[in-house]
């Protein structure tokens, strides 16, 4: 049996995931009765997946498509997941590049499709979602070939199919139809056809001896860890000698007890795997992602996997309000510390250090939403922790200071291109290209991570929910400047206490508020953001005063405005440099670091007196 093992690449949304269902329905993968038959989006089987509409994690499944094995990674769209695609990418022999008829080649695009030349993989190009109103097939074929021409090294990167598809459909074509229905009649054994034809045959040098690279780790509660990659060569049976290996040095002996191999969504149990496949070894306790698995008698490294540095970093440590240990099951140092260590294993695109400072971790990351998701996947298992401002990483480059840059791609309504290029001229991004397309314009800036952090929230805003961000990362350009302050002044609660009717009304004259009545809160939590560009400090628990005879005040109503409590990707944003986002399983509370409003205050003026001394000086 031959087998091809293909990594389905794309931009986030352009259709990898809904592509993987119709390639398992269309083969028999499961059966008729079957729950998986009439489910969508199977392979995202995290939460945060399913709620976000994204891949994150990469996954493989396999199915067969007549004498042929077909082994399926699906992998993340987006750029801050970089670390997942190169994680796995060298497991694949072919990519089926997916491209949106209407929206064309994307960020993330170009991102993917340089990991997958750079890997030397074999593309086959799918233009989906051919049905749209909006659908432009044919440039966006031109569009991809500039992209190619862009990326490719040598001449053979630039030979590649293209097919056209429905993905939702489960019909592909060697053709362009002249117009789609959904009645047309179609499958998707063009794309079948061309895989089995395009893609070389992994299966190669089964009589050397056994060599592994791990791109992947899993866990089970009966034979503990287990590691997943392409067997590179040779064959492996079960309960026989394996070496762990890393820069051609063994670390370890072990014995392989189990041995795995993929049908579906399953792990099947086998005897012995064989060169070409991708498959799971347990047996080996202590294992990394990059490490060898081998023969003994020829211990040999492969080359490890090459991840990009991180471009922005966050301090997580145990929470230090008022209200610590009262809303999360794990809360010590020592826990974060483990479940931290424990994710490194399997995220390469994350560094964790300790903070110098105290029992605090500095966790370095892709991008905002690369440490939103670690930050929501810990709170969601029980973890209570405080979060600093994101900081941007820089480097020192021939003497130079340098900042990470990221060209930025904006899909938005005319209507509000004035407000987009407003927000990015303020925050001295470059304009590098503008295309019209009708009612929507794409604006393309470069602008430096620094500037960028906070612009998400931002745009949503002042675009009523519509524009449609994507960011590719240029690499590491001399320091530019810094935006001036763009967020106003919080408020500031004075008292702890109950978040009172009374003590609302009064203060959402000065701001927009986070918190409703009823709400518990302690001196130095934010509750607003004020209308002022400088901090308001307010008293939201002050209850109406009382008489004998009636309530002071009496006949007086104003209504209250509902509060706007921010997610957590807002909240991240939104924090400034002396705040503190709180994260607990039940909560997303922004507080000062100094709580105690006296603290706050001589703080100011010692900063202020350290200004004016440096002012003085300069003069």
């Amino acid at each position: 049996m031959e087998i091809r093992n293909i990594a389905i690449i794309a931009h986030v949304d352009h259709g990898k995931t809904t592509l993987v269902d119709a390639l398992l329905k269309q083969t028999h993968t499961f059966r008729e009765n079957q729950k998986e038959m009439n489910e969508t989006l199977i392979m995202d089987s995290n939460d945060l997946e399913r709620e976000k509409g994204i891949t994150i994690l990469a996954k493989n499944t396999a199915v067969h498509y007549k004498d042929v094995k077909i082994n399926i990674i699906d992998t993340p769209g987006h750029a801050d997941f970089g670390g997942e695609v190169e994680r796995v990418i060298n497991m694949a022999d072919g990519g089926i590049l997916l491209v949106d008829a209407a929206e064309g080649p994307l960020p993330q695009t170009k991102f993917v499709l340089k990991k997958a030349i750079e890997s030397g993989l074999k593309i086959i190009l799918v233009i989906n979602k051919i049905d749209k109103k909006d659908a432009r097939p044919q440039e966006v074929l031109s569009e991809v070939e500039d992209l190619f021409l862009e990326l490719a090294d040598d001449d053979s990167s630039l030979e590649f199919t293209t097919l056209y598809a429905v993905g939702r459909d489960g019909k592909a074509f060697y053709r362009l139809p002249e117009k789609y229905s959904p009645n047309m009649e179609g499958d998707l054994v063009p794309l079948f056809e061309t895989i089995v034809n395009e893609i070389p045959n992994s299966i190669k040098d089964e009589d050397k001896p056994f060599q592994m690279l791990i791109s992947t780790l899993d866990y089970n509660n009966y034979v503990g860890k287990i590691c997943i990659g392409k067997v590179n060569r040779g064959k492996l049976k079960k309960d026989k000698s394996i070496a762990l290996v890393q820069n051609n040095q063994i670390i370890g002996q072990y014995k392989a007890q189990q041995l795995y191999i993929y049908e579906g969504l399953n792990r099947i149990e086998v005897n012995e795997v064989s060169a070409g496949d991708i498959v799971a070894i347990a047996g080996i306790p202590q294992l990394t992602i990059g490490q060898t698995v081998t023969d003994p008698q020829y211990p040999e490294s492969l080359p490890a996997i090459k991840v990009e540095e991180p471009t922005i970093k966050i301090t997580i440590g145990p929470n230090t309000s008022p209200f610590a240990g009262k809303e999360g099951k794990f809360c010590t140092s020592r826990q974060i510390k483990e479940r931290l260590l424990k994710e490194k294993e399997t995220n390469l695109g994350l560094r964790i250090e300790p903070d110098p400072e105290g029992v605090n971790f500095v966790v370095h990351g892709r991008g905002e939403l690369h440490l939103a998701i670690l930050i929501e996947t810990m709170r969601r298992e029980g973890f209570e922790m405080q979060i600093s401002k994101p900081q941007v990483i820089y480097k020192t480059i021939n003497g130079e200071v340098c900042e990470p840059f990221e060209e930025v791609t904006i899909d938005v309504d005319t209507e509000h291109m004035g407000v987009v290029s407003e927000e990015f001229g303020k925050r001295k991004a470059e304009m590098k290209d503008m295309v019209n397309n009708g009612q929507t314009v794409r604006l393309i800036y470069k602008i430096s991570d620094q500037n960028l952090l906070g612009i998400r929230s931002s745009l949503l805003t002042k675009t009523r929910g519509t524009a449609v961000m994507s960011t590719y990362f240029l690499g590491y350009f001399p320091k530019t400047g810094i935006m001036m302050q763009v967020r106003n002044g919080a408020l500031v609660a004075v008292k702890s206490g109950e978040a009172m009717t009374y003590g609302l009304v009064n203060a959402q004259d000065r701001g927009t508020l986070f918190v409703s009545p009823g709400d518990p809160i302690y001196e130095g939590l934010v509750v607003g953001i004020g209308n002022r560009e400088f901090d308001i400090e307010v008293n939201v628990c002050k209850e109406k005063k009382l008489t004998n005879n009636r309530s002071a005040g009496e006949g007086v109503s104003v209504p209250l405005i509902p509060a706007s409590p921010m997610t957590l990707e807002q909240s991240l944003d939104f924090i400034a440099d002396d705040e503190l986002l709180e994260v607990t399983p039940v909560s997303l509370r922004i507080r000062k670091k100094h709580l105690s409003t006296t603290e706050r205050r001589v703080k100011q003026r010692q900063e202020k007196s350290l200004r004016q001394s440096n002012e003085n000086g300069a003069d």
